[in-house]
């Protein structure tokens, strides 16, 4: 098979066409970006996943929302920490975003709510927290039951039998 060549003039085409359709997808004037910050929003998705939200009333800068949480989520199926969407994001393509989100997560994450989300809901987000860009640390690795936590988190008893 013979190399492909595309010319420089055609390259720089390329580049241009792809770096505007990339900005257009994440650009704050974009109805998925708007629509996303909403359903991030009012899905309380900051709840957990930005550090300190709850306790001050919904007022953390914008810049901080979603870059995931030191405090555990601790319960017979080991402990969570909510993770950075914001690096997990980065890091995925839009159909990949598509599949995981749609995957079963352990508690207490409503992960059926996701599942019941539209695509066009789920990809909002998605270009959302692209918009909004990389930005923080990742969440601490995920404890098993058997071994303990280091605080804070919050303890989950266990079901009733």
């Amino acid at each position: 098979m013979e190399p492909y060549f595309i010319s420089p003039r055609a390259g720089r085409l390329a580049a241009l066409v792809a770096g505007i359709a990339g900005a257009a997808a994440q650009s704050p004037a974009d109805p998925a970006v708007k629509r996303g910050r909403y359903l991030v929003q009012i899905g309380g998705c900051n709840d957990c996943h930005t550090h300190g939200y709850r306790q001050a009333g919904g007022t953390i800068d914008e810049q901080q929302w979603l870059t995931g949480s030191t405090l555990g989520w601790r319960g017979p199926w080991g402990t969570i920490y909510p993770p950075n969407l914001r690096l997990v994001a980065d890091g995925m393509s839009e159909v990949q975003w598509l599949t995981k989100a749609r995957e079963e997560r352990r508690p207490p994450m409503p992960w059926f709510n996701l599942r019941a989300m539209t695509e066009a809901d789920l990809t909002a987000i998605y270009r959302y927290l692209r918009h909004l860009g990389a930005a923080g640390e990742p969440a601490p690795a995920y404890v098993p039951p058997d071994r303990t936590p280091k605080p804070p988190y919050v303890e989950f008893p266990a079901p009733p039998p």
